[in-house]
């Protein structure tokens, strides 16, 4: 049976929340076995322990342990650090040289935040895994070596193979066991434990007195969520314990060394999205196009009630005014609805001329955009002619009666081609 209590003597390891007892039985159990682990967990919770029990409860206890931080050693060297080089292989290798799995045959390797690896490397790396073994660099000797690999990360392993940073059998072939280390927020009751041992080592280190929490710091180091987990608290912890000369800290103080307390204190507000703010540039012409199919509508609907004098004349002038203004940036526009006759009654149309519109049909627009943008066109051109026709070809009237400007009108009539 495990003894929990004494493998956390053994290693120093604080608290006694259900998910830190459950990742060390996992290790504990994995240990015997030669089966690769995948230690995974926030950084700062405190990885760097397990392995070492897997280590020392397994049967390479009294082979090598060593430890590889991969994300600390350059792209170029990776490959020789772990698998060693022969003389001359590169600029600078004066001498044959072996790896890491080269010197921890018969033993344990801890290749910490693996997800750091270069694609070239983790092909070497599965090599090792599935047979066991490898080349040197600038060698085409096939070399063996009998390792335990365990490994840890700190990132989303799943999100790196979807982006292609992380090779997908690889990840399945370390993640033969896994064990996941929870962060310090989901050990609140381990909060104050880890503050006392802390404070208790750096008061023998710095000879001094031991700090002491009251009511309201224990709410506040309790209450934060420490995205750097334990190594944060420990960080923290030494700096009171050298900085502040009074050694019982109230809440006040402890405020004072964590950063953004407050920020997360606060609720978390909804806030609701606004319909006009959009999140990418298709969904903004989404929008202009849909307002631009509105507005044709709007002037068809006109038109169809132009058409059968059921219109009245200060509206269809404004909207008319609007619509044209809006479909074509007309800042010409300078006739007022109110500075029109109201004695102008609308214009009769001429059968002749205007196109017929069966009451029928219905007036919602189904058509394809850019038939609807030939309609439009005819359409104007179709007023325009007929508000020309009413005042005798006289420019200044028939701009007065669509709404518009005699120099838009002007040039709407050279655009049509309007004798």
């Amino acid at each position: 049976m495990i003894d929990l209590q004494d493998i956390k003597q053994r290693f120093g390891i604080i608290g006694n929340a259900p998910g830190l007892n459950r990742a060390i039985e996992v290790a504990v159990q994995v240990a015997p076995t030669d089966l690769s682990v995948l230690i995974t967990g926030e950084s700062g919770v405190g990885k760097e322990i397990f392995p070492q029990i897997i280590h020392q409860f397994s049967a390479r206890k009294h082979g090598k342990y060593i430890a590889v931080n991969c994300g600390a050693i350059p792209e170029g060297t990776i490959d020789s650090e772990l698998f060693g080089h022969v003389k001359g292989s590169f600029t600078g290798a004066l001498s044959d040289r072996k790896g890491y799995f080269e010197v921890a045959d018969g033993g344990t390797i801890f290749l910490d935040e693996v997800g750091e690896l270069p694609l070239s490397t983790q092909v070497r790396l599965l090599r090792v895994l599935e047979a066991g073994e490898f080349i040197k660099v600038g060698s085409s000797d096939v070399l063996k070596t009998n390792v335990r690999v365990v490994a840890a990360t700190n990132v989303d392993i799943i999100k790196a193979i979807a982006n292609n940073k992380f090779r997908e059998d690889l990840y399945y072939r370390l993640n033969t066991v896994p064990v996941a280390v929870p962060p310090l927020r989901e050990r609140k009751d381990d909060i104050v434990l880890l503050f006392r041992k802390f404070a208790h080592d750096f008061a023998e280190r710095y000879r001094m007195p031991a700090l002491r929490l009251d009511d309201e710091a224990r709410h506040v180091i309790t209450s934060f969520p420490w995205p750097g987990n334990v190594r944060q608290l420990k960080n923290i912890t030494e700096q009171i314990s050298i900085i502040e000369k009074e050694r019982n800290i109230t809440g006040s103080i402890m405020r004072g060394y964590l950063p953004h307390f407050h920020e997360h204190q606060l609720p978390a507000l909804y806030q609701k999205s606004d319909e006009n703010a959009f999140s990418s540039e298709r969904e903004i012409l989404y929008k202009v196009l849909f307002d631009m199919k509105k507005d044709m509508t709007d002037l068809k609907k006109l038109v169809f009630d132009l058409m059968n004098n059921d219109v009245d004349t200060h509206r269809f002038h404004s909207d008319n005014a609007r619509i044209i203004n809006k479909l074509y940036g007309d800042d010409e526009i300078d006739i007022a609805p109110d500075e029109f006759n109201p004695n102008v009654k609308p214009f009769n149309v001429n059968p002749n001329v205007a196109p017929v519109i069966d009451k029928t049909q219905n007036i919602e627009d189904t058509e394809e955009f850019v038939e609807e943008s030939l309609s439009l066109e005819k359409k104007e051109k179709e007023m325009i002619q007929l508000a020309l026709q009413k005042h005798n070809g006289k420019r200044k009237g028939a701009a007065q009666e669509l709404g518009i400007s005699e120099r838009t009108l002007y040039r709407k009539i050279k655009e049509y081609d309007i004798n």
